[in-house]
């Protein structure tokens, strides 16, 4: 079998969809894309895709390793992202060619379901509160919502205690029938994220996501030891090599590698792997489309640590275009009390409406994340 043909199409409402086509008939989907720069990626996948054509699509750990190895500037979210989208193509289409689920050829299931969450946006608590009992209605007891909007590098009580009482009065309405982590989203500062995480305690949050950003990861150890409240970071971390130095000096309870951002799956399990032997739990991050889910799930599948799911289901981003609007086997993502349970199809498990895929694509927008400034003017992060 050889890889004929690669084709990109980007979709709303933020993402970005690969054909990889073989000579077999045989068709793999991935999803490589980095929100906001999809044309970015897209150049990158073309690049490579360059490459591809004539080589047989079964040796995925040889492509991968040339992909990654064979030039001299490598890692870093386009370039990563543009390989997990081809390794999620091969893999899709390595197992239709076998007839098994990916998860088979990657050893086997370890559960039989996995237990996701739900994205909650919203500032006012009474709206973020009524969106949680409606996702309650259908299962879900656990969710994510962001910790706090822009925060300056050194703040001001007052938006400590803004935040802070949001918190609280979800908490207090709900009580401990809902679980739910906090996502700063790297708006909180190395000064300021010690200060806010004291306050939340209280309230005791199932992990504080990004209490920095990535790039000051030295201060998680630092953050850890102050807090009883797990430290969850690494969806903006690109390949094992950032994640080992992390990993070694301490401070993450639960890692959220990307897979349409962090090599895809082939480099995915190995960053699980290496979170496993620092008793890391793993919960991948995936604001995405069903291809990014399905790789999520099958790493999942076969990683024990493995202990939430994120999916975007319903999330706040998703405007023009949901999850199983690009699919025709609509139950494959169904819910069972927050649960999925494993695919039975195979490869990824999802069969894309190209049809749908191809019209779509022909308006498409360019979607940027806004761009948020203090009260001074200068650059927020958002």
């Amino acid at each position: 079998m050889k890889i004929t043909k690669l084709t990109t199409y980007r979709l709303p409402p933020r993402w970005m969809f690969l054909k990889i086509e073989t000579d077999e008939g045989i068709v793999g989907w991935g999803e490589p894309v980095i929100e906001g720069r999809a044309r970015t990626v897209e150049a990158a996948v073309i690049e490579m895709g360059e490459t591809l054509i004539g080589q047989d699509p079964s040796r995925i750990n040889d492509i991968w390793q040339t992909l990654y190895r064979s030039n001299f500037y490598r890692g870093g979210p386009i370039l990563m992202s543009a390989i997990a989208g081809i390794d999620q193509a091969l893999w899709d289409i390595k197992g239709k060619k076998l007839g098994v689920p990916v998860y088979e050829l990657l050893g086997g299931l370890v559960r039989d379901k996995m237990k996701t969450y739900s994205w909650v946006g919203g500032d006012r608590p009474d709206d973020i509160v009524e969106h949680m009992k409606k996702l309650m209605a259908v299962g879900f007891d656990t969710f994510k919502m962001n910790g706090c909007e822009e925060m300056g590098i050194v703040d001001t009580a007052r938006a400590v205690d803004k935040a802070v009482a949001k918190i609280g009065e979800i908490r207090s309405k709900l009580g401990n029938s809902v679980d739910f982590g906090l996502d700063f989203h790297g708006r909180v500062s190395a000064p300021m994220a010690p200060v806010l995480i004291k306050e939340l305690e209280p309230f005791r949050p199932l992990f504080i996501e990004e209490p920095v950003l990535a790039e000051q990861a030295e201060y998680y150890p630092k953050l850890a030891e102050r807090t009883f409240i797990p430290i969850a970071a690494g969806e903006r971390m690109f390949s094992r090599f950032e994640f080992k130095r992390v990993f070694a000096q301490g401070g993450l309870s639960i890692v959220q590698p990307d897979l349409s951002h962090a090599g895809g799956i082939t480099e995915c399990v190995k960053i699980a792997s290496m979170a496993e032997a620092y008793d890391i739990a793993l919960a991948p991050h995936c604001p995405l489309g069903p291809i990014a889910l399905a790789s999520c799930l099958h790493v999942d599948f076969v990683s024990r640590n493995a202990v939430l799911q994120e999916q975007s289901m319903g999330i706040h981003y998703n405007q023009g275009g949901e999850v199983n609007d690009y699919i025709k086997n609509k139950d494959v993502f169904k819910f069972d009390n927050g649960h999925i349970h494993a695919m039975k199809g195979p490869g990824l498990g999802v069969e894309i409406d190209e049809e749908v895929v191809i019209e779509r694509s022909k308006n498409a927008p360019d979607w940027h994340n806004p761009v948020w400034r203090h009260a001074d003017g200068a650059v927020a992060e958002w």
